[in-house]
């Protein structure tokens, strides 16, 4: 089974505003989310990545393009990264959002929890794990591969295969342009690095052929 190296997308206007954007369309990289990018590309050229998975949308897409472009691959748009439907909370600022009860019971009961108008926390797991599993199906146990996604899902991830209760997931980190690094086995999951921040060494053990 694999090594998931899980890439949070960089920086755009809404997460620098502290705003959902969840599947607005039309969110881009801002320049420093761009310059992100292009550090996480260069952070992860010494990887020998065999594969390059992201989420449709656009801020996450112009993330995984420099990374996949420097090992001549091209990124593969999979549905089940795709951010949460947030429902009536898209394009809202959350320090309005964090006011209501709606948005508490997600941050202390996220189990029992679902954004109004939108997905159940609990089915948004379960839709991350269920695509994480069809990519480790695809891919041997020596394989690396790079999963170009939001920052609740790779935490949700996270959660689902270490075995950490859903309802302790937001006390994981994971910051814009980060990369979070899973080995997958048969009989478990291990947590190797997390919320990383270029410039970094990954020292996993992997290193790309010259």
């Amino acid at each position: 089974m694999p090594i998931l190296l899980l890439v949070r997308h960089g920086e755009n206007d809404y997460s620098r505003a502290h705003r959902l954007a969840g599947r607005l369309p039309g969110v881009h990289l801002n320049e420093r989310g761009k310059r992100q990018a292009e550090a996480l590309a260069a952070a992860l050229a010494g990887i020998p990545l065999r594969a390059v998975y992201s989420s449709p949308l656009e801020r996450t897409l112009e993330t995984a393009r420099p990374i996949a472009k420097a090992h001549n691959l091209q990124p593969v748009r999979l549905a089940g990264l795709i951010e949460a439907d947030v429902g009536t909370w898209q394009g809202k600022y959350i320090r309005r959002l964090a006011l209501t009860k709606a948005w508490r019971a997600i941050q202390q009961a996220p189990s029992r929890a679902r954004h109004p108008a939108g997905e159940g926390i609990l089915a948004v797991q379960e839709r991350v794990a269920s695509a994480m599993e069809l990519i480790c199906r695809r891919h041997g146990r020596r394989d690396v591969v790079a999963c170009v996604t939001h920052a609740d899902l790779i935490k949700l991830a996270v959660a689902h295969f270490i075995g950490l209760p859903l309802d302790r997931f937001q006390r994981l980190g994971c910051d814009t342009g980060s990369v979070t690094a899973l080995y997958v086995g048969d009989l478990g999951a291990t947590l190797l690095r997390l919320n990383l921040v270029p410039p970094f060494e990954l020292g996993l053990g992997v290193r790309r052929r010259a």
